[in-house]
């Protein structure tokens, strides 16, 4: 039967990235419609740590296991689970939310239907690594804005985690890509994954490239916002009439909001979090991402990968980059038990 025990980074209590414990916690058991995963890879995301400082309310009980994404290999069946036997490699995100226990452990039980098929040949690390942001990134494209090949797209911060994953599904559907970064290394990792133009950020030009590039195709069709203080006097004035402006970050964000510039545009803005999407809808974008990766036209972007002890240290890293802007991040930190 094994340990009845196992390895995992929790928390008691919400606070800073230093409440976050290392030890053993009990080995879960599988409820009728779960598995039991054997978890191979994690990765951290800005939610992730939002719900450990307390910022989200979404813990019903300590000790809280941190931790929305993994990947492993299935070891163990619900009475009423079908989707998967035991052996499948898995892959899933949509854990640590509305009370469920997170994934940050050698061990995690998992509802399957939050729970995909790995492909063959794609490792725990990428699986992990583009579970929340690329479901995020197809979701906010197709199921919201309903992208079309041709159209421009915009997305801020091309080599992170959700701009990377937007850049990549964005061009395999034929669009056009605008992209910044922060730096030399950034813009190559965006040039490398697609990008039709990749800017820095900083430069005082950035707006007259954006329409030297876009105008010929009617503007900006789809603006991707990511971060977190938006500038809607900015982005209105770049889109295309009829162009579309999904919003999935800045909850504390309160900006002026130009009402005249949206819409004599006939702008469309809309809002979303992945993690309000259905099952089957998450489902239909992760089939979808596993083709893309099979095509190889989606390859997740890990930025540093560390043992899930350094729990600690990966939850500052990313609220460093998150919150404090210091640049140090590209794309995913993966954690592996």
């Amino acid at each position: 039967m094994g340990s009845p025990v196992m390895k995992a980074a929790f928390i008691r209590e919400i606070g800073s990235p230093a409440v976050i414990q290392y030890g053993e916690l009990p080995k879960p058991t599988p409820r009728p419609n779960e598995v039991l995963v054997k978890v191979g890879a994690v990765s951290v995301n800005p939610i992730d740590t939002y719900i450990r400082a307390g910022a989200v309310a979404m813990i019903n009980r300590f000790p809280y296991i941190l931790g929305c994404d993994l990947a492993g290999t299935v070891e163990e069946i619900g009475t009423e689970a079908k989707r998967f036997q035991s052996g499948d490699r898995v892959w899933g995100s949509n854990q640590g939310l509305f009370g469920r226990q997170g994934t940050f452990a050698e061990y995690a039980c998992v509802d399957e239907r939050w729970l995909y098929p790995t492909p063959a040949r794609m490792t725990d690390a990428d699986a992990a690594a583009g579970a929340l942001v690329g479901l995020t990134a197809h979701m906010g494209l197709f199921l919201h804005a309903d992208l079309k090949p041709g159209e421009v797209v915009f997305v801020n911060g091309g080599a992170g985690g959700v701009g990377s994953a937007v850049l990549q599904l964005a061009k395999a559907a034929g669009a056009l890509v605008a992209t910044t970064g922060g730096s030399d290394e950034s813009l190559e990792i965006c040039k490398r994954l697609g990008a039709d133009l990749a800017v820095n950020y900083r430069d005082t030009k950035l707006d007259d490239q954006l329409r030297a590039f876009s105008i010929p195709h009617g503007g900006i069709h789809l603006w991707f916002e990511t971060v977190r203080e938006p500038m809607f006097d900015r982005t209105f004035s770049l889109m295309a009439p009829r162009g579309r402006v999904v919003l999935m970050a800045g909850r504390g964000a309160r900006p002026e909001f130009p009402v005249g510039p949206f819409y004599v545009k006939d702008l469309r803005m809309m809002g979303f979090a992945m993690f309000n999407g259905s099952p089957d809808e998450q489902r239909v974008a992760a089939l979808k991402l596993n083709t893309l990766y099979e095509l190889g036209r989606w390859s997740p972007l890990i930025g540093k990968t560390m043992p899930l002890s350094e729990a600690t240290d990966a939850h500052q890293l990313q609220e460093n980059n998150t919150i404090n802007k210091h640049g140090t991040l590209r794309g995913k930190i993966v954690l592996q038990p």
